[in-house]
């Protein structure tokens, strides 16, 4: 099953992010969810099918999110991520090449 989906980015969270059938577009996003989210800002639309793979999320949960719900929310990478690769990511920055 493809399915047409349009991806928007969270205006008060970083890498949060909201899948929608872009037929629908927000309009099966609850209200609240929407409040917490901050003013959708629409990134791109996506061809989704369970062949095609996400770089951070399940594609099967992502369809089946769509399915039942009307939207999938895709959550920030957790803190320890970040700071896992924080000194790296900082020796690289401070190497004078």
């Amino acid at each position: 099953m493809k399915r047409i989906c349009s991806i928007y980015r969270s205006t008060k969270r970083n890498e949060m992010y909201l899948y929608v059938l872009k037929a629908d577009a927000l309009e099966r996003v609850p209200e609240p969810l929407l409040a917490a989210f901050g003013k959708p800002f629409h990134a791109f639309d996506l061809v989704l099918s369970p062949e095609r793979a996400l770089s951070r999320e399940d594609i099967h949960k992502v369809l089946e999110n769509l399915e039942t719900q009307g939207y999938h929310l895709q959550m920030p990478p957790a803190e320890d991520e970040y700071i896992e690769h924080l000194p790296e990511e900082l020796l690289r920055r401070n190497d004078p090449m």
